[in-house]
């Protein structure tokens, strides 16, 4: 399967998990389009044009022309410069390595990834947040994770990987669209009672089961697990953690219960002033179930070998 195929599976098939709806990212990209279209040839020059058909900017070849043949792929959630390195040395060992996969983004989509943190708003108003609230208390901390991201060395892994030459990609919103949309059609289906009703049908997925026996499973961080879950958020997608200020509306809007990777401390604060449950349900463990659903598509139209490492490990629902 060539790298260019997998790459526009992952793409076409996280627009078609996306919160949003595909109607509202196909409304996007045509604003970017219009954007580059008007923009004068100066300014064209350093406009990344992968853009123009992939609304994920945190999801890219890293290295590699898209024409190459993947056979094998060593595939992990943070994969650095040592993962690069392992992935040579296994390949010296007779263990050919064809693509090393990322989901957390390297390089250059490491640099921008921020850009992604924009469709938190549209997911947010789906769930009942005014449009204006919601982009108004976003946007200062896309700023703010902007700042965070300026100084970071981001290159190093890809230069690597370069020097090796050896094709790499990541591919993050798209798998954590994956992870967002089966989680909450999962809990609108099955309709939890209580929180101990989330955390048990949270367990029964492999990726949670396998977290539990490794002391990184699902836990309650706000609530016990006879409070009622009520009306379930399932906030899993959109780069990192939006603004703090948002639980308020997100209370006033009918949300009872947020299920998500993380929380840092400050936004567990505002959280649990406006009364609203909070089930962690792991971040690692959430990545690994977004990749395996995503790979699950990708091998679906064409075979490659998956060898797991870095924190992910292979369950196929194929």
């Amino acid at each position: 399967m060539k790298l260019r195929h997998i790459y526009e599976t992952f793409i076409a098939t996280g627009i078609e998990a996306d919160p949003r709806g595909r109607k509202s990212v196909l409304k996007s990209l045509e604003k970017h389009k219009k954007a580059y279209k008007e923009m004068k040839a100066e300014e064209k020059e350093f406009f990344d044009t992968e853009g123009l058909s992939n609304p994920y900017a945190d999801t890219r070849i890293l290295y590699g022309s898209g024409d190459e043949e993947i056979g094998t792929a060593l595939v992990g959630i943070d994969m650095d410069m040592a993962e690069v390195v392992l992935a040579d040395r296994l390949s010296s060992r007779g263990a050919k390595i064809d693509l090393i996969l990322s989901h957390h983004p390297q390089g250059k989509a490491f640099a921008n990834f921020y850009e992604v943190m924009y469709m938190q708003a549209d997911i947010l108003n789906k769930f009942g947040v005014p449009i204006n609230i919601a982009e108004g208390l976003l946007e200062g901390r896309i700023r703010e994770v902007e700042r965070r991201l300026s100084p970071v060395n981001h290159t190093r892994a890809v230069d690597v990987a370069g020097l090796l030459n050896m094709p790499f990609m990541c591919v993050h919103t798209p798998a954590d669209n994956m992870v967002a949309s089966y989680l909450q059609k999962l809990f609108d289906k099955k309709k939890p009672d209580s929180l101990d009703d989330i955390m048990k049908l949270l367990k029964d997925l492999p990726e949670y089961k396998e977290a539990s026996k490794n002391n990184s499973g699902p836990k309650i961080l706000l609530g016990s697990k006879e409070r009622s879950a009520g009306k379930i958020f399932v906030d899993m997608t959109g780069g990192t953690e939006g603004a703090k200020d948002i639980f308020e509306s997100l209370a006033n809007s009918g949300i009872g219960t947020i299920v998500g990777m993380h929380l840092t401390e400050e936004h567990r604060k505002e959280a649990e002033k406006h009364h609203i449950n909070v089930v962690i349900a792991g971040h690692i463990s959430s990545d690994n179930l977004g990749m395996n659903l995503i790979l699950d598509a990708a091998q679906r139209k064409g075979k490659f070998k998956i060898i797991p490492c870095s924190g992910f490990r292979r369950f196929s629902r194929s």
